[in-house]
């Protein structure tokens, strides 16, 4: 479950330290009741990134730039839940 912050505690560094070291996911600061900050471990930051980075920097650059390019072409992109749906269909989950 995450933890979500306010924005004061983190006055408290000694805890935001305990929590991250304790926790194996972010932790979310907010300030006014949005989300300002995210807060992790080293440790937890070096994995988030490596995994990522199994995905590859590459790829990610080529579908950006594809879907930038459908975007100035006025190409219009698929509602999320129209998608799923079609991933459904064809693979049967």
């Amino acid at each position: 479950m995450p933890q979500i912050i306010p924005i004061k505690d983190m006055k408290d560094t000694t805890m935001i330290v305990r929590k991250c070291k304790e926790s194996d996911e972010p932790i979310f600061v907010t300030k006014n009741g949005y989300g300002e900050l995210v807060v992790m471990s080293m440790e937890l930051y070096h994995q988030m990134r490596k995994n990522y980075s199994l995905i590859g920097d590459d790829i990610l650059a080529e579908l950006a730039n594809e879907s930038y390019e459908s975007y100035k072409k006025g190409e219009r992109g698929v509602d999320g839940d129209a998608f799923f749906s079609m991933l459904r269909e064809r693979y049967g989950k």
